[in-house]
């Protein structure tokens, strides 16, 4: 019988097409290593398993279509970090942006995601299924544990948070074997869940939760339309209060709880998505596409696109160009 890691996944990386290959000397020899397809892409991925408790994971790689990857997911919960990715998760939809956490919840869902053709896909993930964080630190801590599930998604779209960044530096990079690295592993696991539990709890304490009217809603959704429709141009503050019928600090934590994203998080990926499509679709020169986008210094544009996919708005025309 397979192993609850490999039912999670061996059958994802057969449908992207990826085969088992002779290990990069870069990667930790405890794991396993997979190579996508040449007529597919190019790249990696790497996972290291604890049966029936974790998976960590590195990859890097680029697929030569948008390609739409569709799984029947298994239930577990993950934290990935990404130094280049550009891709929209499609139920329900979200931006996946790099150089930020993001924390995932599967409870045996249908996952479906879009990724652009030619820019890399390249981070860290660390998966945890039921063994570990249902029996595993239950047994370990039977007063009682915060929820593991709420905590991880609390962590979703973080960008400052240089201790959980620094871990998974550490795990990519970790070259031990045997003990040693069985050790290491499992330690990096039990303190990434340490401090996304102290972060939570940082959260809770800074934010008072509101409870959302039918109206607040309705008037949230009227927010978030008026932004899809003006992102290009300087949205004040004032005018989104008027909007919403709300006050600025309600409105902010409200908009972050509903949509998952800040107000300025939400008009950047607007900005960003559109800027990716005129990188492609035009010959526009950068700062002719900064400004259609609602940045007046291209400076400032190269810098938010760099974040948010890991690429310089040259370096993603040129990837992408070279692959047409």
């Amino acid at each position: 019988m397979k192993q609850p890691i490999e039912e999670l996944l061996e059958p994802c990386l057969s449908s992207w097409g990826f085969l088992p290959a002779s290990h990069k000397e870069t990667l930790n020899m405890e794991g396993r290593y997979y190579e996508i397809s040449p007529e597919l892409g190019e790249g990696y991925y790497w996972y290291y398993q604890r049966e029936g408790m974790f998976a960590i994971a590195v990859m890097d790689l680029r697929l030569w279509a948008d390609t739409v990857v569709e799984q029947q997911q298994s239930e577990f919960i993950s934290i990935t970090y990404y130094d280049a990715v550009s891709a929209e998760e499609l139920n329900p939809y979200k931006r996946r942006n790099a150089h930020c956490i993001r924390g995932h919840v599967f409870n045996r869902n249908v996952y479906r995601i879009r990724y652009h053709k030619s820019v890399p896909i390249r981070g860290v993930e660390l998966m945890l299924v039921p063994g570990y964080y249902h029996e595993y630190l239950e047994q370990k801590f039977p007063q009682g544990l915060p929820n593991i599930e709420t905590a991880f998604l609390s962590v979703d779209g973080i960008s400052d948070f240089p201790e959980l960044v620094l871990l998974m530096r550490q795990i990519q990079t970790f070259q031990g074997t045997g003990i040693s690295a069985h050790l290491f592993y499992e330690s990096k696991v039990a303190e990434a869940v340490s401090l996304i539990m102290d972060k939570t709890k940082q959260t809770q304490n800074s934010i008072q939760k509101t409870e959302l009217s039918p109206d607040d809603l309705q008037n949230l959704d009227a927010v978030r339309l008026y932004i899809e429709d003006h992102f290009a141009f300087h949205i004040q503050a004032d005018q989104l209060t008027r909007i919403a019928c709300m006050g600025q600090t309600k409105l902010r934590y409200s908009f972050k709880a509903v949509y998952g994203y800040t107000i300025t998080e939400y008009i950047q990926n607007k900005r960003i998505a559109h800027a990716e499509y005129l990188l492609i679709e035009t010959d526009f020169p950068i700062k002719i596409i900064s400004q259609a986008v609602g940045y007046n210094h291209a400076g400032r544009f190269s810098n938010l696109f760099q974040k948010s996919t890991g690429l310089l708005p040259d370096e993603y025309r040129h990837l992408i160009q070279n692959k047409l």
